[in-house]
């Protein structure tokens, strides 16, 4: 047993040993440290990157990158290019330091092969080699190499080239040195394996959308996306470079390029506490809309947490005491709520925390408490600041605040006035609801129809135990552009809230959605297969997205896919999807085409009952495309621009998207 001075003398030596790591910069085979194995993986991977499809899918490129990020943060980094090749396999390289290839004294074996084989192997988990990692949340490129079919390490380091391949994460042979290099870096090229992925092709889109995302939060960094699926298909061509000098200024000002802005220069809002560097933007414009969006080193913190407390504290205490202090708060005749202070904000929190911790369902919610104090800190300092300097810009925001004060009041007496219908009507459900006979919500469907006539034909062909129809009149209210107590005059949307049973609104958070009382776990948009019925889907989709987000993040938001055509020869009938489905069948069925009747599908209404079922809402054939957020940012850049008053960039996006994306109009 050592003593007290022992310990006191053992604990010294180690301080000053991790000090003179630190202060030389050293990263070597020593730096990486090992604490588990990678046998789970590939027998549960959906434990690790959370599923098997598209999520997952991606978030193995994000595993990658992040360890590129992650030498960039350090300084040793400033260029990464991620390219899709041709087999939709992918290649990420970085100019950073390389990973260490000489031997791993614990292991002893390259560190390059334990860093790609081990889980939870690498730099990150060393002070000395990285101060802040954005992978720390993440499994790492091992968690890739196990769910590869095969994967190349490349490394460019000590003026040589080392490389070592492996097949469903193991080594096909040793680091061996190939030739020398007058760079310094690492290329990793992986392809998933297609046993584990029920999706193996990439999506370019939602690749760009986070690379665009990094670049912002990481300025001065250059990122370059390429799909080299091109060269097969000349429409998937795409190159993209990502870069921005100004951060999140720049940030802000993609976010609401199409939202008219109340100020004309954003808040900008940076400093360092206890080694917690914090950098915020933030500005109000004319929406009624609060848009926050937090990170915590790099990593996109869904579930908000204590800096996101930090700051919305200091926003609300701040303000308030400006306006309070001003006397510009004394004519209004009710109490003002945090709520006010955000509505019609967009903001961009973005922190590096030296080691932190994760909560939450999906582990993207901020637990340090300490950070909390931190931002209150500095915005509390820097916006009170800011409003004693800019009195114009100052008297703009407390007015907006008082606005959205004074709408929030006028939406909870017509929200409070639904509700009181509801009670005293019984049921309280539209008139011109189909109800469903079973009563659990998990087995119930609620369809939301385009009009009476397509809403009459799935009444008589849908299944009434457990499905629901709901007949939507004409293009309901564009909640994008509306204000708060809008939404809740406009009849369709009531029909809606009271048809699925929730309810808004509490004493502690006025947007606040209740879905104790939710009547159907699925929810299909159904809609006729033109422009009209694409804007009608779209406008729907906004008010879920503004209003119920939470039916979208727990998977009950669906739009169903009616056929485009009725093929017919002789007595055969076939239903096409697509135009290529329909010329495939015509060939098929007639050489020469003759004989042939084929009926393009306008609108729901043109099939009879028996028609739409087996097409569309038979569990057994239909399609469902279940909605997800991919990228929340990204969802509210998209709706803001096709729903907003801004023509110019809804054009332009249009048709810079409309040969890749599935869109009408």
């Amino acid at each position: 047993m050592h003593t007290l001075s022992e310990r006191l003398t053992n604990y010294k030596t180690m301080i000053e040993e991790e000090k003179k790591i630190i202060s030389n910069n050293e990263y070597t085979a020593d730096n990486i440290q090992v604490l588990e194995g990678l046998e789970a993986v590939r027998k549960r991977p959906a434990m690790y990157i959370g599923d098997v499809n598209t999520r997952g899918l991606h978030h193995l490129v994000y595993e990658v990158v992040d360890n590129s990020i992650d030498e960039a943060m350090g300084g040793h980094c400033d260029r990464i290019e991620i390219t899709i090749l041709k087999d939709n396999s992918i290649s990420v390289l970085d100019n950073g330091r390389g990973i260490p290839t000489s031997l791993h004294k614990k292991e002893n074996r390259s560190a390059l092969e334990v860093v790609m084989t081990v889980l939870h192997a690498g730099g990150k988990f060393d002070k000395g080699s990285y101060k802040v990692s954005g992978g720390l949340h993440g499994v790492g490129v091992s968690c890739v190499n196990a769910l590869s079919s095969h994967l190349k390490a490349q490394v460019y380091r000590e003026g040589k080239e080392f490389v070592q391949e492996y097949s469903f994460g193991n080594p096909l042979y040793e680091v061996k040195t190939i030739g020398e290099s007058a760079i310094t870096g690492t290329r990793i090229t992986f392809k998933p394996d297609g046993t584990i992925f029920s999706i193996t092709e990439y999506d370019y889109e939602i690749l760009a959308g986070r690379m665009r995302e990094l670049a912002y939060l990481n300025r001065g960094i250059t990122i370059i996306l390429t799909d080299e699926r091109g060269e097969i298909d000349p429409e998937k061509y795409r190159r993209d470079v990502f870069y921005s000098q100004n951060g999140l200024i720049d940030f802000l000002s993609y976010l609401d390029e199409n939202r008219e802005k109340l100020t004309p220069d954003p808040i900008a809002i940076s400093g360092e506490r206890n080694e917690v560097p914090v950098e915020i933007a933030l500005q109000y414009n004319t929406s009624f809309t609060e848009n926050l969006h937090s990170y915590v080193n790099n990593i996109n913190t869904h579930e908000g947490g204590t800096h996101l407390t930090g700051f919305r504290r200091a926003l609300t205490r701040t303000l308030k005491k400006y306006a309070d202090d001003n006397k510009m708060l004394e004519k209004l005749k009710f109490e003002i709520n945090g709520d006010d202070f955000r509505e019609g904000l967009t903001a961009i929190i973005s922190v590096k925390v030296p080691e932190p911790q994760f909560e939450g369902q999906t582990k993207t919610k901020l637990g340090n408490s300490e950070v909390m104090g931190i931002v209150d800190q500095i915005v509390s300092e820097h916006l009170a600041n800011y409003l004693e300097e800019n009195p114009k810009a100052a008297k703009i925001i407390v007015d907006k605040v008082i606005l959205a004060a004074t709408a929030r009041h006028a939406a909870r007496k017509a929200r409070e006035l639904v509700q009181r219908k509801n009670v005293l009507s019984g049921s309280g459900l539209p008139g011109k609801l189909a109800d469903c006979s079973d009563r659990n919500p998990e087995r119930c469907e609620l369809y939301l129809v385009e009009g009476d006539s397509a809403g009459g034909t799935a009444k008589q062909g849908r299944d009434r135990s457990f499905q629901a129809i709901l007949p939507l009149r004409g293009k309901i209210l564009n909640v994008e552009k509306a204000m708060p107590h809008k939404v809740f005059d406009s009849e369709e949307i009531k029909n809606i809230f009271t048809a699925l049973g929730v309810t808004m609104g509490t004493a502690e958070d006025s947007k606040a959605l209740n879905l104790e009382k939710l009547r159907y776990h699925k929810v299909v948009i159904m809609t006729d297969a033109d422009i009209d019925g694409s804007h009608i889907a779209t406008l729907i989709l906004t008010f879920f997205f503004r209003h119920m987000k939470e039916l979208i993040e727990r998977g009950y938001v669906y739009i169903a896919t009616p056929p485009l055509y009725l093929i017919k020869k002789g007595k055969a009938a076939h239903y096409c999807w697509s135009d290529e489905e329909r010329d495939a069948i015509v060939r098929n069925i007639s050489n020469d085409g003759t004989g042939v009747h084929i009926q393009r599908y306008k609108g729901l209404g043109e099939m009879n009952a028996e028609q739409l079922w087996d097409t569309t809402m038979d569990p057994k054939n239909r399609t469902l495309r279940q909605v997800t957020i991919e990228n929340g940012l990204e969802a509210d850049h998209v709706f803001s621009m096709l729903m907003g008053d801004e023509v110019g960039p809804r054009r332009e996006f249009i048709e810079a998207n409309a040969k890749y994306a599935n869109i009408d109009a």
